[in-house]
C-alpha cells in the first residue's frame, strides 16, 4: 500500500519542493469490451490499484516528469512538442498537459513524480490511470477545476490524438467516477451512468496471464478493429440511414443485411451488437443476485471476444476454462482490449484461497507461466490525497 507521506519525501528529494499528491485507479471491465468506441454500453469498476502523481508548480513553463517505476526522467520545454520528441511512457502525461492547455486551462510548468501499482500491459487501464492522475494533479496545483466527465473526455482525446490509440471513453470515465462497492453501467454516447451494486459476497478476482501486450502491435490491432467497425457502419448505413454507430444496430438488422459486409466485418459487428445486449443483462443479473445468469453471460462474452472479435489468446482461454471448473465462480471472461492481459472472475469470497491456489497450479501446468492473481474490490475514483499541512486520506 502506498504511503503518501513517503511519496512526498521522495518527491522532495528529487525536486526540492513541496508536493500535492493525487491518485487515480485502474479499472476492470465486467462486461462491454470494444463497445465503448462504438457508442455502446459498458460495465466497468474502478479497482484498488492506483497511479499516484505528486506535483509542484514551476515558474519556467517546463514540464519535468519522473517515473519511479522506470527510474526515468523526461523534460519537456514550454512550447508544443510532437509525439516523436517524447519517450513512449511519457506521452500519456505530456498529451494530457497539452490537451488541458489547448482547452483553455491555465496550465504552466510543473514537476511531476508518478508511481503506479496498476499492472502495465495487463488490460487494467494503467494508461488511463496515469492520464487521469496527471490531469487532476495539473488542474489541482494551479487551482483549476473541471467536471470529472470533461476530464475523462480530455484524457481520452489526449490518448487518441497524442499517444495514437483510438480508445473509447470507458477507461478514463471509470477512473474518474468509480464508486466503492459498485460497477458503473455507462452509456458511452450520452455519458449517463448508473451505479450497479456488486453483491457483498462476490470478489473481483483478476488473473494475469503474464502475457504482456506489445504496445505497438496491440495498438495496431486495436485500431484495426475500430476501423472494421466503422466500415461496418458505413456499409449498413446504406440500408439503415438512421444509424450513427453500431450501438444503433439490432441483431435482426445485422442478420438481415449481413450480405453487405465481408465475413470479418460481420463478425466484428456481431460481437459489438450482442455485447451491448449482454451489458444490460449482466447489470440486471448482479442486481438480482442471479449467479447462473452471470456465469452464462460471461461465458457468452468470452466466446464472442475469442471467435468474433478475435482478441483472445491461448493463455486467456486457458484461464477462463480453468476458472469455469471451480466451485464458487459466478463468471469468468477476458477483460480489456485483449491480445494478452487478464481475465475477470466473479468469485464467492469463501472460495478465494482455494481458487487462487488451484488456478495458479493448473495454469502453470498448462502454460509454464505463473499467473499473478489479484483480489480486488470496486473502489472510489480519482482524488487528491495529500497537500502539505493536511491530513492524509
Amino acid at each position: 500500500m502506498m504511503n503518501p507521506r513517503g511519496l512526498a519525501q521522495r518527491f522532495r528529494s528529487k525536486f526540492l519542493s513541496e508536493p500535492q499528491i493525487y491518485r487515480a485507479p485502474g479499472r476492470v471491465n465486467l462486461m462491454g469490451d470494444h463497445t465503448d468506441y462504438n457508442d455502446g454500453f459498458v460495465l466497468p469498476a474502478a479497482i484498488d490499484f492506483y497511479c499516484w502523481a505528486a506535483i509542484s508548480s514551476r515558474n519556467d513553463g517546463h514540464f519535468v516528469i519522473f517515473s519511479e517505476n522506470l527510474n526515468e526522467t523526461a523534460a519537456i520545454g514550454s512550447g508544443e512538442v510532437s509525439q516523436k520528441q517524447v519517450p513512449a511512457w511519457a506521452r500519456y502525461p505530456v498529451g494530457v498537459s497539452q490537451q488541458l492547455r489547448n482547452s483553455g486551462y491555465d496550465i504552466r510548468g510543473a514537476n511531476l513524480y508518478v508511481v503506479s501499482d496498476v499492472p502495465m500491459g495487463a488490460g487494467l487501464s494503467s494508461s488511463a490511470a496515469i492520464e487521469i492522475a496527471t490531469a487532476y494533479a495539473l488542474l489541482g496545483v494551479y487551482g483549476q477545476r473541471a467536471d470529472p466527465s470533461l476530464i475523462a473526455k480530455l484524457c481520452q482525446k489526449a490518448e487518441n490524438d497524442f499517444v495514437g490509440t483510438q480508445c473509447g471513453i470507458m477507461d478514463q470515465f471509470a477512473s474518474c467516477h468509480g464508486l466503492a462497492g459498485h460497477a458503473l453501467l455507462l452509456d458511452c454516447r450520452s455519458l449517463e451512468y448508473r451505479p450497479i451494486p456488486v453483491p457483498d459476497r462476490i470478489r473481483l478476482v483478476i488473473c494475469n496471464t503474464m502475457v504482456q501486450r506489445e504496445l505497438a502491435s496491440s495498438r495496431s490491432e486495436y485500431n484495426t478493429r475500430r476501423a472494421e467497425c466503422e466500415e461496418g457502419v458505413r456499409q449498413l448505413k446504406e440500408a439503415l440511414p438512421h444509424i450513427r454507430a453500431l450501438r444503433d444496430v439490432t441483431l435482426s438488422d445485422l442478420e438481415k443485411h449481413r450480405n453487405r459486409l465481408t465475413n470479418t466485418v460481420y463478425k466484428r459487428c456481431r460481437h459489438v451488437v450482442t455485447e451491448n445486449e449482454r451489458v444490460g443483462a449482466l447489470a440486471s443479473a448482479l442486481q438480482a443476485n442471479d449467479c447462473l445468469q452471470m456465469k452464462h453471460l460471461m461465458e457468452q462474452s468470452h466466446a464472442s471476444l475469442r471467435d468474433d472479435y478475435e482478441v483472445s489468446c491461448r493463455e486467456l482461454d486457458s484461464l477462463v476454462s480453468l476458472a469455469s471448473q471451480h466451485a464458487g465462480v459466478y463468471g469468468a471472461r477476458m477483460t480489456g482490449a485483449g491480445f494478452g492481459g487478464c481475465t475477470i472472475n466473479l468469485v464467492d469470497a469463501k472460495h478465494i484461497p482455494e481458487f487462487q491456489k488451484r488456478m495458479a497450479d493448473a495454469y502453470f501446468e498448462q502454460t509454464h507461466r505463473r499467473p499473478e492473481i489479484y483480489v480486488c474490490t470496486a473502489s472510489e475514483g480519482a482524488a487528491r490525497v495529500f497537500v502539505p499541512g493536511e491530513n492524509v486520506r
